[in-house]
C-alpha cells in the first residue's frame, strides 16, 4: 500500500508594512505630542509676567490645600471603608443592608451636591449643632469639604475593598484554615495581601478621580487650586489662569499614575517569570 504523502499547509506570509493599530497609534502619539507642543509654544509666547508673579503663589497656596485636602479624605475614607466593606459582606441582613444604602447614596449622587448638602443644608442648623457641640465642625468650609469628601470616597473604596477580597479564591481562606489559623489571622496574612495587589490600580483611580473631583470645594469658598484659579481669572480676565490650573492638575494626575504604576511593578515582582 503506497504511502500517503502529508502535506503540510504553508503558513501565510507576513504583512508588508505597518499594521492599521500601530499606524493609528503612532498618528495618536504624534497628535498628542503636537498638541503639547502647540500649548507649550503658545504658554512661551503669551508669557504674563504680572500674572505669574502675582498669582503664582496663590497658586502653590492652592495647590497645597488641594493636596491636604484629598490626603486626609483618602486617609479618613480608607479607615471608613474596612467597616463599611465588612457590614456589606456581613450575613446579617440589617447590617448589609445599612451598608448597602450608605455605598448607594454616596456612589450615586454628586459629590458637589454631597457638599452643599453637609455645608449649606446641616450648615443652616446652627441652634441644633450648637445644642450637641458640633457647631465648630460645620461652620467652617474646610471642614465641610472634608466631612464629604471622606464620606464619598469612603463608599467608593470599601466597594474596592470588598470586591478585591472577593475576588481572592475561597481555596485561600479553606488552607489557611486547616493550618489552624483564625479569620482575623487570615484576613491579615493571607488575604488582604493577595486582594491589596488587586485593588491597587482601582485605588490609584479613585484618588485621581477625588483630585480632579476636589475643584468642587471652590464653590464653597475653600480656597484650593481651582478657588485661587478662579480668583486669578476675575482679577486678571485672562484665560492663562485656567489653562495653568490644567497644568498643575496633569502634573498631579501623571505624576500619580507612574507612583502607582511603580509601586505595581514593585510588589508584583515575585509574580513575574
Amino acid at each position: 500500500m503506497a504511502a500517503e504523502s502529508i502535506t503540510m499547509a504553508a503558513p501565510p506570509p507576513p504583512a508588508r508594512g505597518w499594521p492599521r493599530e500601530r499606524i493609528v497609534g503612532y498618528a495618536l502619539v504624534g497628535l498628542w505630542i503636537a498638541t503639547g507642543m502647540a500649548l507649550a509654544a503658545y504658554l512661551i509666547g503669551a508669557w504674563n509676567t504680572e500674572l505669574v508673579e502675582r498669582w503664582g503663589p496663590a497658586y502653590f497656596s492652592g495647590l497645597g490645600v488641594t493636596l491636604a485636602l484629598v490626603v486626609i479624605s483618602i486617609v479618613l475614607g480608607a479607615i471608613l471603608s474596612a467597616p463599611v466593606a465588612y457590614a456589606r459582606m456581613s450575613k446579617n441582613r440589617i447590617l448589609s443592608s445599612l451598608a448597602y444604602a450608605y455605598v448607594y447614596f454616596f456612589r450615586g449622587t454628586p459629590l458637589l451636591a454631597q457638599t452643599y448638602l453637609i455645608y449649606y443644608g446641616l450648615g443652616s442648623q446652627r441652634l441644633m449643632l450648637e445644642s450637641v457641640g458640633l457647631w465648630w465642625l460645620f461652620r467652617e468650609a474646610w471642614y465641610c469639604a472634608i466631612l464629604a469628601f471622606s464620606l464619598n470616597t469612603a463608599a467608593y473604596q470599601a466597594e474596592i475593598l470588598r470586591g478585591a477580597i472577593e475576588s481572592v479564591p475561597k481555596g485561600q481562606w479553606e488552607g489557611a484554615a486547616s493550618l489552624g489559623l483564625h479569620k482575623l489571622q487570615t484576613l491579615r496574612k493571607v488575604v488582604l495581601p493577595q486582594a491589596l495587589i488587586v485593588a491597587l490600580r482601582p485605588y490609584g483611580n479613585e484618588i485621581v478621580l477625588m483630585i480632579k473631583g476636589s475643584a468642587v470645594v471652590a464653590l464653597v469658598t475653600v480656597p484650593d487650586l481651582m478657588g485661587q484659579t478662579r480668583l486669578a481669572f476675575s482679577r486678571s480676565f485672562d484665560y492663562q489662569a485656567y489653562l495653568w490650573a490644567a497644568i498643575f492638575y496633569l502634573v498631579l494626575v501623571e505624576t500619580l499614575r507612574h507612583g502607582v504604576e511603580w509601586i505595581e511593578r514593585r510588589i508584583t515582582r515575585h509574580l513575574v517569570r
